[in-house]
């Protein structure tokens, strides 16, 4: 079965996440997906409090931009999600935006190299292994978690380019994509994975693809696709998003299964009028739908 879920935009503002919440995990809804995009809701903060109000809906984080947080922090942080609300946080690593990693002094030489060593010493931390490395920007001198999660906990990663795609492949156990990546691109994206899962320690594990979809229904939806994409600047890539009723949306989300993706995750637009209202038309009526 193709997992479906929708996000929780941090155009809103926090105060709106509880109720949002409260009516995902009511209406059936297999994941809410947050973001942490500079400077609006944190990640972690705003996934515990969406966990603690729930009861069964798995709740994503995606992505935490790895310059920002100490890989240790990280660890605690995850394993502390993990122990108290078993089976239902998802946590997924990614480059972060490099302007917004510049404003803060945390932009780094080499994304690519910080984000492998970063994965492969939070992968170690929260199978309750005790590290010690000297990377060139990961550096942990004897580190063990006091309180790790069960071993063998999936850890994400968001990639786009073919590098971060074929790291993603060789040192996560799922990749996340972005709203940008059309069914052709998500084929693309499978065979980068795979090239990676061959040449690392991972391809023995499934390998979980989460892909983003814009969407939107209503009567000004077409308008409102339209105007985010064009924000966006990929309205001229084919095949991206989706506006209209919920036959429409779900084709779509089968286009995007079939091409690979294991979860589809619906994202409103930035100026969606009813984001209750959204999610109860994924739930209610698209839901139905998907296989």
């Amino acid at each position: 079965m193709t997992g479906l879920g929708v996000v929780f935009r941090p155009q809103l503002p926090p105060e709106r996440l509880r109720a949002l919440a409260q009516l995902a995990d009511d209406s059936g809804i297999e994941e809410l997906w947050l973001w942490e995009d500079c400077f609006r809701e944190g990640g972690v903060s705003a996934a515990a409090a969406a966990l603690a109000w729930t009861e069964r809906v798995r709740i994503g984080v995606g992505l935490l931009p790895v310059p920002l947080r100490n890989v240790a922090l990280t660890a605690m942080e995850a394993a502390t999600l993990h122990r108290l609300f078993p089976g239902r946080a998802i946590l997924g690593v990614g480059h972060g935006v490099q302007d917004w990693m510049g404003q803060v002094g945390a932009r780094v030489g080499s994304p690519l190299l910080l984000l492998r060593e970063y994965v492969l010493a939070l992968r170690a931390l929260l199978d309750g292994e005790r590290v010690t490395v000297d990377g060139r920007y990961v550096k942990l001198d004897d580190v063990g978690l006091d309180w790790p999660p069960e071993p063998g906990l999936p850890l994400l990663v968001g990639a786009t380019g073919p590098r971060t795609l074929r790291l993603a492949g060789e040192v996560a156990d799922g990749t996340v994509l972005h709203a940008g990546t059309a069914p052709d691109g998500v084929r693309q994206a499978l065979r980068l994975i795979e090239e990676g899962r061959e040449s690392g320690e991972r391809g023995e594990r499934a390998h979980q693809v989460v892909v983003y979809l814009l969407a939107a229904t209503g009567a000004d939806a077409g308008e409102r696709l339209r105007a985010e994409l064009d924000a966006e600047g990929v309205a001229s890539v084919p095949g991206l998003g989706v506006a209209g009723d919920a036959g429409a949306v779900a084709k779509a989300v089968g286009q995007l299964a079939e091409a690979g993706a294991d979860t589809v995750i619906l994202q409103p637009t930035g100026d969606e009028p009813d984001p209750e209202g959204f999610v109860r038309f994924v739930a209610e009526e698209v839901r139905p739908l998907v296989p």
